[in-house]
């Protein structure tokens, strides 16, 4: 396949490809049960133009019985195509939803116009438009042009009629598109934009609670909520508007064609039945058209997920698999460390480099804002914008499939992010829990006694983000967490910020435990007092490090350039006071 056509264009659109085969059943299943749609017409010519006028029992019989037996192979026939078309969703459904899943994770990760339900139900509306009324329209609507050629048979003038009243159909399904498109697309975007309101705001629900903020919040919602229902109403009231001319469109037009045929029984250009059957064949030519209308809005839904998700597929595709890589040992360095940020001029950290031998402990410290939760985030990957490398064991991190390295990595995050869940399933990351480990892993952070006081004991849920543990206890769960399998390198971003002085000192011995048995760890820290258990000290400052080297020696440099700046201070504050006495 030629690199850059149609086809080669994304994991979706092969993947929709793929199933040619199945649309092309369809479309034979559709064909016989358009065929099978000529079954009315047929029966009222052989009723009005056979049976009535031979008034033969046994004909009535005959055709009666044709007749069922002809509508259950259509009813088949239709049962087969949705049948088809539901597996095929199912189908598409489990062959996207994990590379759904990647690149919408990936997109996240980045904080890229973050809304991690979007992708998913952009999915979720394709298939839904797959296996509804919508696609039979597509099929239905070539069969138009049959019906006609049939009423072009039982009178030419009825035909061209026929192919008049289509035209007008088709131009008014053009400009109910036309009229309706805008509209449906800003309903869309003002009720994702209300929605997404909502939920980011549900997520911190205690701070709006605690902090009086509910009122303000719930205005700014209901503004956005207010305009999606203008939105809409507009959307649908344009709608309504368009399907009710389209129905009067319609039915005018059957109606006109039975006065037509009438005309044409009185002239005795045609029979009675045969009046009848061109107006039901009238019927069926205009109803797939008709479909067409009641189903834009979805088609259009589904167009606009098709394009977001290749979208999302063009700009986080699906990498190759990595080859297997050896369990890192430790080794850490970072070479020309660069991590900047989307809207923000300056990077956060300038070209950083140092090396970090297994079975070392190093303290990052520095002020607010001096990049330590960004190096951390880099160190384990987890940072999207970043040059120059984070090397384990000499090779790029990227270099690892995060799932094969994962394991070897333990990170305790600022902001303790848990999960809905038990206590065990958390420590052990979600994946096949050996309780033995896991106790280990409590035991190490000093929060196994705590947990078997829980009703359920390890298995005690914890509500969504850990919302049922204190502050202490979801940090020494994630923290469990982060050690859980013995990984080869641990970063610990703020770990004792929520423990007392017991947590601290459990802290203390799982350091100098994961030391002794060769372990990297990082701690960032503001609270010097942990300080002990670290080999090594890098001082940040303003992205860039400031010193770095055993943990003695940096501490020394940092409180003599302390004591300095404070005896700067009075010598700055009396040379200010002489200046006013002077002035005065």
């Amino acid at each position: 396949m030629k690199k850059g056509s149609f086809f080669d264009r994304s994991e979706l659109t092969r993947q929709l490809w793929s199933f040619r085969k199945e649309f092309l059943w369809v479309g034979f299943f559709s064909m016989i049960a358009n065929l099978l749609l000529l079954t009315p017409t047929l029966y009222m010519l052989q009723l009005y133009d056979r049976v009535l006028k031979g008034r033969s029992e046994l004909t009535l019989i005959v055709v009666t019985l044709l007749m069922v037996f002809l509508y259950g192979i259509m009813v088949v026939a239709e049962w087969l195509r949705s049948r088809l078309l539901v597996r095929g969703g199912v189908r598409l459904d489990e062959a996207m939803n994990a590379i759904v899943f990647n690149a919408s994770f990936e997109k996240n990760l980045k904080r890229v116009d973050a809304n991690p339900a979007e992708a998913i139900a952009d999915l979720t509306a394709i298939r839904q438009f797959l296996t509804g009324n919508g696609i039979f329209a597509f099929f239905d609507t070539p069969w138009t042009p049959i019906y006609i050629g049939v009423i072009f048979l039982l009178q030419p003038f009825l035909g061209w009629i026929s192919i008049l009243f289509c035209i007008i159909q088709l131009l008014v399904a053009w400009y109910s598109h036309k009229a309706t498109i805008d509209d449906i697309e800003r309903a869309s975007k003002a009720g994702g934009e209300s929605s997404a309101y909502l939920f980011s705001k549900l997520r911190n629900i205690e701070p709006v609670h605690a902090m009086g903020m509910t009122g303000s919040l719930r205005q700014r919602w209901l503004d956005l909520h207010e305009r999606s229902l203008a939105e809409h109403g507009h959307a649908q009231h344009k709608q309504h508007k368009q399907q009710a001319f389209s129905k009067f469109i319609r039915y005018t037009m059957q109606s006109l064609t039975l006065a037509a045929g009438a005309l044409m029984v009185i002239e005795g250009k045609m029979t009675a039945g045969g009046m009848i059957a061109a107006n039901v064949l009238m019927s069926r030519a205009l109803q797939p058209l008709d479909l067409l209308i009641i189903v834009w809005k979805p088609f259009i839904q589904a167009r606009d997920a098709f394009l977001r998700l290749e979208k999302l597929f063009a700009d986080f595709p699906e990498y190759a698999s990595k080859p297997s890589r050896p369990a890192p040992q430790g080794d850490v360095r970072i070479d020309r460390l660069v991590a900047t940020a989307p809207g923000r001029k300056e990077p956060i950290l300038h070209g950083l480099d140092a090396s970090f031998p297994a079975g070392t402990v190093t303290a990052i410290i520095g002020p607010s804002g001096s990049g330590k939760s960004t190096l951390a985030r880099c160190l384990v990957g987890a940072w999207p914008e970043t040059s120059g490398g984070v090397l384990y064991d000499e090779e790029p991190i990227q270099s690892w499939e995060g799932e094969e390295l994962g394991p070897h990595i333990g990170y305790l995050p600022q902001d303790i992010e848990l999960f809905e869940g038990t206590i065990a399933e958390n420590i052990s990351r979600f994946g096949d829990a050996d309780p033995a480990k896991v106790i280990e892993a409590a035991q190490r952070t000093g929060i196994h006694e705590a947990i078997l006081r829980f009703s359920n004991g390890y298995n005690s849920e914890i509500g969504e983000a850990g919302a049922l543990l204190s502050g202490g206890q979801r940090q020494r769960v994630g923290l469990a967490r982060a050690i859980y399998g013995n990984p080869s390198v641990l970063v610990l971003d703020e770990p004792n910020s929520n423990l007392d002085d017991a947590g601290e000192r459990a802290l203390a011995q799982a350091v100098g435990q994961l030391k002794a048995s060769g372990k990297t760890v990082f701690l960032i820290t503001h609270r010097l007092n942990i300080l002990g258990a670290a080999d090594r000290v890098l001082a940040l400052r303003d992205g860039r490090i400031q010193h770095f080297g055993p943990r003695d020696g940096v501490l020394e440099v940092l409180n003599a350039e302390q004591a300095a700046k404070g005896a700067d201070r009075p010598a700055a504050a009396n040379q200010n006071g002489q200046g006013k006495q002077n002035g005065q």
